[in-house]
């Protein structure tokens, strides 16, 4: 199946969506994307793709249909509730699911796709913006094999790496969780070790330096405290995504009765983040949390008591 005869509708054109949406437009896909943001649909159409006012009119014709929204929430209002996707869709269009969910809503999801003719992959992804922009995206995958085969043209254009988690929709969102656990945990003890060695009197510079090049080092570590030395909070994953998907691990973890302790402290410290008024910055802003603490500024050093 060539390019031009898979039409794609995409829903959620945000910091991970655009880049992707612009990714299958560059890859020669027609793609009717949508978005609440008037500024989304703007930019998309100038990227060459098509906005369009509502999600059903991005389900039209499409046989293929990418969500890649904030939460399960706005999945089920934009397939089942107001956005009417699921009605609108032709029989046998493909759902792929990027949001990070629960393997319990994907199970759900699929299973209320299917009674309305329609198919769906779990496929939830990972690598940020940057990737997303030049299609170079991880993909935890799962569903049936004949489908997968089907948006393989879509998965290239997507895609750096493609794990294929299994036949059943919710593997690839439990795998998702796992990556979840580790880049939550990563982010906040990144948090921790920033202000912890500003607080000490060490340069913040210099402590991301020799972390860099030392054992400590992590991607959430690279990828996040350049945020923090350049005081820009510019959410690029906002501190609520991360109160969400740690959220998502807890319950998965209490569904499977396995205690994770170290999950659930990276998740009270992106709570305090949003409660703080914080919920909507990047989550690098979680160093927040210890600055407001010990009054103190990670970049301005020791404050007098």
């Amino acid at each position: 199946m060539t390019n031009n005869s898979l039409k794609v509708g995409f829903v959620g054109l945000g910091s991970m969506g655009m880049g992707s949406a612009v990714s299958l437009v560059k890859a020669g896909f027609p793609v009717r994307g949508f978005d609440v943001r008037a500024e989304a649909l703007e930019k998309f159409n100038a990227a060459g793709g098509i906005g369009v006012s509502t999600a059903a009119a991005a389900a039209q014709g499409a046989n293929v249909y990418i969500l890649m929204v904030v939460n399960a929430q706005q999945a089920d209002e934009v397939l089942f509730g107001a956005g009417a996707a699921a009605a609108t869709l032709p029989p046998g269009a493909i759902v792929m699911l990027c949001s990070t969910v629960s393997p319990q809503y994907a199970k759900e999801t699929a299973a209320r796709l299917e009674e309305a003719g329609l198919f769906m992959l779990d496929s939830p992804i990972s690598g940020g913006p940057i990737r997303a922009a030049a299609g170079e995206l991880s993909i935890m995958l799962s569903g049936q094999p004949a489908l997968i085969d089907r948006v393989q043209p879509v998965l290239d254009a997507m895609s750096a790496n493609v794990f294929l988690m299994g036949d059943e929709c919710g593997l690839g969102s439990t795998m998702k969780l796992v990556n979840q656990v580790l880049a939550g945990v990563n982010l906040a003890v990144s948090a921790e070790a920033i202000a912890f060695g500003a607080r000490a009197g060490i340069d913040a510079q210099r402590i991301f330096d020799v972390i860099s090049v030392s054992a400590g080092n992590s991607w959430m570590f690279q990828n996040r405290v350049p945020h923090i030395l350049a005081d820009d909070y510019t959410p690029m994953s906002a501190v609520d995504i991360w109160v969400k998907d740690l959220g998502l691990v807890l319950e998965t973890g209490k569904e499977n009765r396995l205690p994770l302790p170290l999950a659930a402290a990276a998740h009270q410290l992106f709570m305090m983040a949003s409660a703080s008024g914080w919920g909507k910055l990047d989550d690098a802003a979680a160093v927040k949390v210890y600055e407001k603490i010990a009054n103190f500024s990670v970049l301005g050093g020791i404050v007098e008591e």
